[in-house]
């Protein structure tokens, strides 16, 4: 089968959505150790090493572009772990979220799931304009988090104490 593709940015600029393969676990841990401070990603799904997830990888001109990596639970949903864009505002966001929902529908779930932190207004936006809806507020968590990872840090974007975790879902 055919990676699916989608057009971003200009008409020219073409991002080729595929899964990702043995071949970038090593890209996948590097990227989300600059991006995120370790490969060690935490979410009320448990604490994770990134690089050994299944996900997708966005590619332009043979160049990453984006990365998104995931979770299927036995609760017949997925949840979204990580979520880049090295492309802003091209799409590429979007063409990944989507490659993730059709994989999704695909393995016959109900659901796709995701947190973020409280400083993250971009990714707050971001999602509800795609239709996610908040579903819970994982009060003061981060303190919790810190205790099994400890580099996460104090502050995030815009000087914002990091303190709260936000759950949203999309139902598929």
């Amino acid at each position: 089968m055919l990676p699916k593709q989608y057009r971003c940015g200009t008409p020219m600029n073409k991002v080729v959505v595929r899964p990702l393969s043995a071949d970038d676990h090593h890209w996948v841990r590097e990227v989300v150790a600059r991006d995120w401070g370790s490969p060690l990603v935490i979410s009320p799904g448990g604490l994770r090493d990134v690089s050994s997830l299944p996900g997708f990888v966005a590619v332009s001109q043979n160049e990453p572009v984006g990365l998104v990596t995931y979770e299927m639970h036995q609760s017949n949903d997925c949840e979204v772990v990580t979520l880049d864009s090295y492309l802003p505002s091209a799409g590429v966001g979007t063409a990944l979220l989507d490659a993730v929902t059709d994989h999704a529908k695909n393995e016959g779930c109900a659901r796709l799931w995701l947190t973020t932190t409280n400083d993250n207004t971009a990714a707050l936006r971001f999602y509800q304009r795609r239709g996610w809806n908040l579903i819970a507020l994982h009060r003061d968590i981060l303190a919790e988090w810190r205790k099994l990872k400890p580099s996460m840090s104090l502050l995030g974007f815009d000087q914002i104490p990091m303190r709260h975790a936000l759950e949203l879902e999309l139902r598929i």
